[in-house]
């Protein structure tokens, strides 16, 4: 079994609301030294297989499909 992590994060230049709220609240709160908060999104998988290379291809098909906009999100991916 091959545990595995997918970070998807907006790519540079696409407006995050959710992180301005967030960055906004955390100011409210009284964290004055944050300056800017980008939000995004992790899934963690347990793919059941011994073959990384075909996790991986997996992993990255559902990126592609599913699991991030490719348009507006990047996305890394993580083995364990």
């Amino acid at each position: 079994m091959i545990n595995a992590r997918v970070t998807v994060t907006l790519k540079n230049g696409v407006l995050d609301p959710q992180g301005k709220a967030i960055e906004g609240a955390l100011g409210a709160l009284g964290f004055d030294s944050i300056g800017h908060v980008r939000q995004g999104k992790v899934f963690d998988l347990q793919i059941e297989t011994t073959d990384k290379a075909k996790a991986e291809a997996d992993l990255k098909a559902m990126c592609e499909k599913l699991l991030a906009n490719t348009v507006i999100e990047n996305y890394t991916i993580s083995l364990d």
